[in-house]
C-alpha cells in the first residue's frame, strides 16, 4: 500500500489497479480494511480503528483515495464532495485520437445495477442523469492519446462511458469498447491529482502521483 499523504485526521493512498475501495460482494480485502491494519499497527491501537471512505474510484482504475482517520475530517470532507470542493484530475489513455483537442462532453446518463454497466442515453429516459466533464489533449501517439480529464459532475463509470461514447475508449477497457485487456487486468485510466482545503488545518492539500507506465511512451 502505497501512503501518499498522512496527518492526524486524513490519509491519502494511491490505490493500485485490480483493488476495491470498500468491501463488495466479492468479499476480498478492501483498501479500506488495510488502511485500518496499519493504522492499528502503527499506533499501536486495541480495538476497533476509524477509516472513514470519503469517496472511491472503479476496481479497474488507480490513483488517488482520500480516507478520514477521524469522525470530524469525514463528516467535513463528505460536504466538501457535495459542494464539489475536492478537485480531482485524472489521465486517460484512450484508443485513437479525439476529433476535438480539447472539449467538454455533455451527455446523459442511465446506470444499470445487474450489469454493472452506465449507458448514454435520451435526456427523457428513466433515471437519466445529466453528466459533465472536460478534457485536454496531453499527448498523442500512433495508435493512443492522452488525454487529462476534469469532471463536472459525478456518475458512476462516467469517464469511461463519456470517452467511449465519443470514439475514444480507455485502454483495457473492455466493457467500454476497448480492443484488447492490459496485462494486469487494469484501464489506463489515473486519478493522478488531487486539490482541496484540509477539513481540519485549512491548509491547501495539493498532491500528484506519476503517470501510468504505458503513458509514459508517448510523453
Amino acid at each position: 500500500m502505497e501512503i501518499v499523504y498522512e496527518d492526524n485526521h486524513i490519509i491519502i493512498v494511491n490505490k493500485a489497479a485490480g483493488e476495491i475501495v470498500q468491501g463488495d460482494k466479492t468479499g476480498d480485502t478492501p483498501l479500506s480494511e488495510l488502511v485500518k491494519d496499519y493504522l492499528k499497527e502503527k499506533y499501536n491501537k486495541p480495538g476497533n480503528v476509524f477509516c472513514g471512505v470519503v469517496h472511491r474510484i472503479d476496481r479497474p482504475v488507480s490513483g488517488l483515495v482520500i480516507f478520514a482517520k477521524t469522525s470530524k475530517a469525514l463528516t467535513r470532507l463528505n460536504e466538501m464532495l457535495r459542494k464539489g470542493e475536492i478537485h480531482k484530475t485524472y489521465w486517460a489513455l484512450v484508443e485513437g485520437h479525439p476529433r476535438e483537442k480539447e472539449n467538454e462532453l455533455t451527455n446523459y446518463l442511465q446506470s444499470d445495477g445487474r450489469l454493472n454497466k452506465t449507458r448514454i442515453v435520451a435526456p427523457n429516459a428513466p433515471d437519466a442523469k445529466l453528466s459533465k466533464l472536460k478534457y485536454t489533449t496531453i499527448a498523442t501517439g500512433d495508435r493512443y492519446s492522452i488525454l487529462e480529464v476534469n469532471l463536472l459532475t459525478g456518475r458512476k463509470h462516467q469517464i469511461r462511458v463519456q470517452l467511449s461514447g465519443m470514439g475514444n475508449p480507455i485502454k483495457g477497457d473492455l466493457k467500454y469498447g476497448a480492443k484488447r485487456s492490459n496485462p494486469d487486468g487494469g484501464i489506463s485510466l489515473i486519478a493522478k491529482k488531487i486539490n482541496f482545503i484540509h477539513p481540519v488545518s485549512k491548509k491547501e492539500i495539493s498532491l500528484e502521483v506519476p503517470p501510468l507506465p504505458d503513458m509514459l511512451k508517448l510523453l
